[in-house]
């Protein structure tokens, strides 16, 4: 990929650029819509990223041409006004956020391409945006800060483009520790880096199936959950413990079933991201494996965000005996699943899992060994 951007800016600008910024996508290994519950989560960077190949420009204006879509932006800092291209709208929205935070910055020419899967819960979009951010800090000069930055990329999703996301995404894509899964505190943000099993692999499993946040009943279960805290009278459902969620079941008049049942997988699915940080740091990984198949069942059952492609390719991988625990990923209603299978099992894995999901569903599934990647970085030329 570097030399891919190095070819396409000097192609396109006549000169060599003067930074290449990447930012990755990232896989949600357990903690399934607990962020915007203040809850915990779990992701890990993946192996794929988006990339930018860039150089200051002398006015306030930034030109980028997206190789994937071969389309191109140009736009000025001081004007900025929501379109209808939403790829660049991630960029703008960056643009225009970090100014409300006070950052002075500086114009840019640059070329983009990126190899995460778009539409696939794989944070194709926060890996825009902290990329965009890391080509602002580049020609700006502005310190590189994880939370900041982060909070910036929600704001970006919230405010520019109208979707009540949360911060997870961008705060793994800004600041992922190699080797290591990033567990998250959606309320404080306090985070630490816990280190990956050793003997595990990470397989992400595409389904070929998409969804968009905005179109689907993404916001719907937003507003389900903040019901149900209203009702236990907390600020969030990650102030209700499974021990007193279960006391409360034998007397829930006055909260309808939904939110019930929306309430049940993120209280549950807390103490799971919990457990699974315990039980990495032990190397338990029969405990991991068994929490990722709960978290797939409470997805399913109670917060009811799988499909068809999901569900199968899940029971294909946790019929296979390399295989420790799969669940769905992401916000649901299609992209990937994630399996956490023997390292020197997972070619095996992948072709078996892969045809058994073609003959059920017949489409083709991307499925993929990640290794836990390093967060935004720039590439030293």
């Amino acid at each position: 990929m570097l030399t891919r951007m190095q070819i396409a800016f000097q192609s396109i600008f006549r000169s060599p650029p003067d930074f290449i910024v990447r930012a990755p996508g990232r896989v949600n290994l357990i903690g399934e819509h607990t962020d915007y519950n203040e809850g915990f989560v779990l992701p890990m960077a993946i192996d794929r990223a988006v990339w930018i190949a860039l150089r200051p420009r002398a006015d306030r204006r930034v030109l980028v041409h997206s190789l994937d879509l071969n389309l191109s932006a140009d736009f000025g800092l001081d004007s900025l006004a929501r379109g209808e291209d939403r790829w660049q709208e991630y960029i703008k929205g960056v643009a225009h956020e970090l100014q409300l935070a006070h950052y002075h910055l500086t114009g840019w020419e640059g070329v983009l391409a990126g190899d995460v899967p778009r539409g696939g819960g794989l944070s194709s979009s926060a890996a825009l945006e902290v990329a965009t951010a890391r080509a602002f800090a580049s020609v700006s000069g502005f310190e590189w800060d994880v939370l900041r930055i982060a909070r910036i990329g929600q704001r970006v999703e919230n405010n520019w483009l109208e979707v009540q996301t949360g911060i997870m995404d961008q705060a793994v894509s800004a600041g992922a520790k190699a080797g290591h899964a990033f567990f998250l505190d959606c309320r404080s943000l306090e985070y630490q880096h816990i280190p990956l099993p050793k003997d595990v692999a990470v397989a992400v499993m595409d389904t070929s199936t998409r969804r968009g946040l905005v179109d689907s009943a993404y916001n719907a279960r937003r507003e389900q959950c903040e019901r149900a805290a209203r009702w236990f009278r907390v600020k969030a459902l990650r102030d209700v413990g499974v021990g007193e969620f279960e006391e409360r079941e034998k007397k829930k008049e006055g909260l309808d079933e939904l939110a019930w049942k929306r309430a049940r997988h993120i209280i549950t699915e807390n103490e799971r991201v919990l457990r699974a940080v315990d039980a990495m740091r032990t190397d338990d990984v029969v405990m991991l494996g068994k929490l990722f198949n709960e978290s797939h069942a409470s997805l399913r059952d109670d917060f009811e965000v799988t499909n068809d492609a999901l569900n199968w390719i899940v029971e294909a991988a946790q019929a296979r005996p390399e295989c420790l625990g799969a669940r769905m990923t992401g916000a649901g209603f299609g992209g990937c699943a994630v399996a956490l299978v023997r390292r020197d099992s997972a070619e095996a894995f992948a072709q078996a899992v892969g045809a058994e999901y073609r003959a059920r569903s017949g489409k083709v599934a991307a499925i993929f060994v990640s290794e836990a990647g390093e967060g935004a970085s720039v590439i030293k030329l």
